[in-house]
């Protein structure tokens, strides 16, 4: 088959002939003189605009329709009609006796007497009578109120624009909208297609022989009849399409897993619910450190003995570190409290003492938990990554070279380290990475040698490397974000619009 390559596609040549015929057009009148649908209108329009053949003009136009109250009135009467009516039909009939019928709903009848006497004068007071209880009607009763005027343009159409109001109904209006439910103001966006002077040029040069309904249909029909009616725009935009993707997250952990995995190191996983024994009295994080107050850990209710998961000489040895390290007693129901861990080290740790390997390069990408309030820089549940090496000579030269290998793997060239102190590790760095997008360099990961206060009651026989951060910080800075929060939001528009290759 051979397709005819063109500039315009038949929607297009309908949209140009119509608004070259009428000089311009809204997207409504559009759909109305074309049997195109609103969306085909608005595509059409759109291509249109990106090729410079129209030009489009938003106005923000007012309407009104009528409400509730305002559909009863153009039936029955505004209240203050219905009480001149029923005054002219019994003269001598009181206020009072108005407001026992059931003609008037209960908060009608006071406003009603106040627009007839006070506003539209179609009511006077009786001569002499001083309670006011009485009223007479007014010539004046014979003319139309402007609320009345604009309830009766009503009569045949649903909705007025505000363009099409003279003075004394743009008053009307403006009362009626006063009353509750008795007027309805919508503002809406109007567009307004016209042509450009290449268009005019084109609209000229274009003849619509065919219907469209006959020309889509055709494009549907069989391949050998169709070569003429079928049109390619070599202009037009490309579609967008969002295919399923993993969250930039969970690609960010394959890949930090991956590296890992390329310097030798294996995977250990452990439960995100530990006894204080693990996550901080075998971590050297003595029982009266701030670290364990309720304001920065999840404590759960109930308790597991610590002799189900940890030997009699595990417990033992733990205790006398802390207690000469400390002036209060070391207690062991404080070690059976259950917590959220606040770092994935208690896995890695159990791991170490359970096994005994003379050497060994193991890593976790894990949940943990702190007690902090979720601000734009920081979450009360996040990703740890963190990474242990041990063997018999291993050293701080070694921990640094690590880190530069693995910030090299992520893209990351320039890097210092900065001395710090962290409870289980000693010497204790931190390592600062250089960000050229913002040009600044930026707190990342923490890094030490476990002290022998931790390694010595597990009987860990050589040195531990150990180093470990926040997943979401390292997310934030490969994405570009300056709130924590984005990377949990959902917000689909910057899910699709993350790329899935970061350079």
């Amino acid at each position: 088959m051979t397709y005819k390559a063109t500039a315009l596609h038949p929607i297009e040549k309908k949209i140009l002939d119509l608004v070259g015929r009428d000089g311009s057009l809204t997207i409504e009148e559009l759909s109305d003189e074309s049997d195109l649908t609103i969306d085909q209108v608005r595509r059409g329009v759109e291509r249109l605009k990106f090729k410079n053949l129209i030009m489009i003009s938003q106005d923000l136009s007012v309407f009104f329709e009528l409400d509730d109250r305002g559909k009863s009135a153009l039936t029955t009467g505004l209240p203050e009609r219905r009480l001149v009516s029923a005054i002219q039909l019994d003269p001598n009939r009181g206020i009072a006796s108005l407001a026992k019928t059931q003609a008037f709903e209960k908060d009608e009848l006071g406003a009603a007497i106040r627009i007839a006497r006070d506003q539209n004068h179609w009511l006077l007071p009786v001569a002499g009578d001083t309670n006011k209880a009485n009223l007479r009607i007014n010539q004046s009763v014979l003319e139309f109120s402007p609320e009345e005027r604009v309830i009766e343009r009503f009569r045949n159409v649903q909705r007025i624009s505000e363009n099409e109001l003279d003075d004394l109904e743009k008053k009307g209006v403006e009362l009626l909208l006063r009353r509750p439910n008795y007027l309805k103001k919508i503002q809406q966006q109007i567009v307004t297609v016209s042509l450009t002077s290449i268009g005019k040029t084109k609209a000229k040069e274009i003849t619509v022989s065919k219907s469209l309904q006959t020309e889509i249909v055709s494009s549907g029909a069989r391949e050998e009849d169709r070569s003429e009616s079928f049109a390619l725009d070599l202009q037009a935009a490309v579609k967008y399409v969002f295919p399923g993707k993993t969250h930039p997250l969970t690609d960010l952990i394959a890949e930090i897993k991956e590296i890992f995995v390329s310097l030798g190191f294996a995977e250990i996983e452990g439960d995100i619910i530990q006894t204080s024994f693990w996550n901080f009295d075998a971590l050297f994080t003595l029982q009266d450190h701030p670290a364990r107050e309720m304001h920065d850990t999840f404590y759960l209710s109930g308790f597991r003995k610590v002799e189900e998961i940890a030997s009699e000489e595990q417990i033992s040895n733990v205790s006398k570190i802390h207690n000469k390290n400390s002036i209060n007693t070391w207690d062991i129901r404080e070690s059976n409290r259950l917590v959220l861990r606040t770092h994935t080290t208690p896995v890695t740790l159990k791991y170490l003492a359970d096994n005994q390997p003379d050497e060994a390069k193991i890593f976790s990408v894990g949940t943990v938990f702190r007690n902090e309030k979720v601000t734009k820089g920081h979450l009360s549940q996040f990703f740890q990554i963190e990474g242990i090496v041990t063997k018999p000579d291993a050293s701080v030269r070694d921990l640094m070279g690590l880190q530069l290998e693995f910030y090299r793997k992520l893209g990351i060239q320039k890097v210092k380290f900065w001395p710090t102190f962290f409870p289980y590790t000693e010497p204790s760095l931190q390592s600062m990475v250089y960000i050229e997008s913002i040009d600044k360099w930026l707190e990342l990961f923490g890094m030490g040698i476990f002290r022998e206060e931790v390694t010595l009651p597990m009987k860990i026989r050589n040195p531990v490397l150990a180093w470990g951060g926040g997943l979401e910080r390292l997310a934030m800075l490969r994405l570009g974000l300056d709130d924590i929060r984005t990377l949990y939001s959902n917000k689909i528009e910057w899910l699709r619009n993350v790329p899935k290759c970061q350079l």
